[in-house]
């Protein structure tokens, strides 16, 4: 592996991992900006500017965007969270310069209004068919009560009234504040030329406009509580934890991905002991989520209305062995195995790199190859887990659910 940075005049990041053992080649623009980074009045703006951008610029139509990733086999899309949105292709290295020309244009999209007006249509469309999804809903409402008050509490969709409100002026207006040169890191990871890269980068994005955005990154004070959204004709009752955990720059953020995976994993995990394999629960897990500046535990499970309760008391009891008496040696390798396993795993793929170069130099400014977190993961001790219980112990905080119940009779 070669790992290869350079910073353009107008600030674009480049950060690029070649393995000349692959015959791909994964690029992807990495923009620091996410529905944390909006207002309650352009709330999902970000997810919907991702959507625009395929509709075409002044180089290229919406067809031919869809024409050309198409001639080149490319592998390619795009995604929003809270704090990045992502587009990518995956392709063979001889369409690399067609590819990086074509992802470099979308990105700066002409954002017509005829195509914004019948854009909005489907974004309103395709709000209602997630509020039709539990396991969405109940992600959505505990997030926005865990972080109440704070930025991360914003959805990612956005409302019927935020986006049906929007216009395409404050999409203008927050394309240009948010996707400038020292905003975005261009990460590339697979089989191609370094100085092919540096060329292509400089002639279709040197031009573009410099700068970069503050954001606010104070760490999360959340006071927690329940929220329950009856749904009567569901057949599953479905249930969400959250707890505050190390944000993505904190030295135990590793610790806190094998304690989740120890706690939650979906298989061979205390949930899974405990509630899955029983039947107590269709489904329990507990993972691990970092944002700037926060982070948390989020546990979840879908069962029966009427173990509902039980499995509450269930994870309580998990929750409180764990912090009183941590882990064992045993479960902290077998943690350490499987996670191993999946960073090798995910690492043997270019798309599987292209995510870990470009979040980790997105979060932290950091390059770490495939060897770097296998020695880190199996290098962290059971003295960093019971450091992390003492910091960040496992609560249920904040609680959301949605199904049959109307209630949690004092749960919560």
């Amino acid at each position: 592996m070669e790992f290869h940075e350079t910073r353009l005049k107008n600030g674009l990041q480049i950060v690029a991992e070649r393995s000349t053992s692959v015959q791909s080649v994964a690029l992807g623009f990495f923009v620091r900006t996410g529905a944390r980074d909006e207002t309650s009045a352009i709330s999902g703006v970000s997810h919907f500017l991702e959507h625009m951008v395929f509709k075409g610029t002044g180089r290229h139509s919406a067809d031919d965007v869809n024409r050309i990733f198409d001639e080149v086999g490319a592998k390619y899309n795009a995604s929003t969270s809270e704090e990045l949105t992502l587009f990518y292709a995956a392709i063979l290295p001889e369409y690399l310069p067609a590819t990086l020309d074509l992802l470099a244009d979308i990105i700066y999209p002409a954002l017509r209004q005829e195509d914004f007006d019948m854009e909005k249509k489907v974004i309103l469309e395709e709000i209602g068919m997630y509020d039709d999804q539990p396991t969405f809903t109940v992600y959505e409402k505990a997030m926005q009560a865990h972080f109440a008050g704070h930025p991360l509490s914003y959805s990612i969709l956005g409302t019927n009234d935020s986006v049906g409100g929007l216009t395409a002026d404050q999409m203008r207006a927050y394309h240009q504040a948010r996707y400038t040169a020292g905003n975005i890191v261009l990460a590339v990871a697979g089989n191609f030329d370094w100085g092919e890269i540096q060329r292509l980068a400089e002639q279709h994005c040197g031009g573009w406009p410099a700068g970069a955005t503050e954001r606010q990154a104070d760490e999360a004070r959340p006071t927690g509580g329940a929220t329950v959204l009856a749904k009567p004709n569901s057949m599953q009752q479905h249930v969400m934890l959250l707890s505050p955990a190390p944000a993505a720059d904190h030295p135990l953020r590793f610790a806190a991905e094998l304690l989740s995976v120890i706690v939650g994993d979906d298989t061979g995990s205390r949930m899974y002991w405990d509630l899955v394999d029983p039947g107590h629960a269709e489904t329990a897990e507990l993972g691990y989520n970092e944002f700037d500046g926060s982070g948390a535990f989020l546990c979840y499970f879908g069962c029966l209305p009427e173990e509902t309760l039980n499995n509450l008391d269930r994870v309580q009891r998990i929750y409180d062995d764990v912090n009183r008496g941590g882990v064992s040696r045993e479960e902290l390798v077998q943690a350490q195995n499987k996670v191993a396993s999946r960073i090798v795993l995910r690492g043997e793929r270019p798309m599987g790199r292209l995510s870990s170069l470009g979040h980790n130099w997105i979060y932290r400014r950091e390059y770490r190859s495939v060897a770097d977190d296998l020695k880190t993961v199996q290098s962290v001790t059971l003295d960093e887990i019971r450091q992390l219980l003492d910091i960040y112990p496992l609560t249920r905080l904040t609680t959301a659910t949605i199904g049959p119940l109307e209630s949690l009779n004092g749960h919560g």
